[in-house]
């Protein structure tokens, strides 16, 4: 005999709410670590113009694999990649949880954890991105990229704009995405 209610369809399309602080918080790491990796892409060989010439169209594929901007992009991206492929194991949230949110009084309402998720492969995208071109050997695209990615994180972070968040409802009002398909 199974122990489990059927659901009714109204609730088995809702996902469970989330804390909207904690997004807010992973935001504050993230932008923290992206500020620090877009210094040092921006001081690396990236944007090293030696003899009349970029550096990094010189160098060679391990070169430009060991800038330690790149480096740690590899490793912000992994961690974008965590959120999106297991948001409860993300070592964010696992802090958030553990040691913030006992200390908060609980949220006035929780929100859907998809524009949130959404959020974090929109961040992924803008940094594989950056990655894949400093790879290819393209001049200041790493910087540029994490400009871009910290630019957001912040405005996350610091007054609760969540650019991928809204790109997240523009596509899911356009029916791009976040619907179910319904019965005919």
């Amino acid at each position: 005999m199974s122990t489990s209610s059927p659901t009714s369809p109204a609730t088995a399309d809702r996902p469970k709410g989330i804390d909207p602080r904690g997004p807010r918080f992973a935001a504050g790491i993230t932008s923290v670590l992206v500020l620090i990796a877009t210094f040092l892409s921006a001081i690396g060989i990236s944007t090293a113009f030696v003899n009349g010439s970029w550096a990094i169209s010189d160098a060679s594929l391990a070169q430009r694999a060991s800038d330690p901007g790149f480096i740690l992009f590899v490793i912000i991206a992994l961690l974008f990649l965590w959120a999106v492929l297991s948001p409860a194991t993300q070592p964010y949230g696992w802090l958030y949880r553990t040691f913030v949110r006992p200390r908060l009084k609980p949220p006035a309402e929780l929100e859907d954890p998809r524009p949130p998720r959404f959020a974090q492969g929109v961040g992924l995208f803008v940094v594989t991105i950056g990655l894949v071109l400093h790879l290819l050997g393209v001049p200041l695209a790493l910087p540029i990229a994490g400009a871009a990615a910290f630019i957001a994180a912040f405005l996350n972070a610091s007054i609760g704009l969540c650019l991928g968040c809204q790109l997240y409802l523009v596509l899911a009002r356009a029916g791009f995405i976040g619907r179910s398909a319904r019965p005919a």
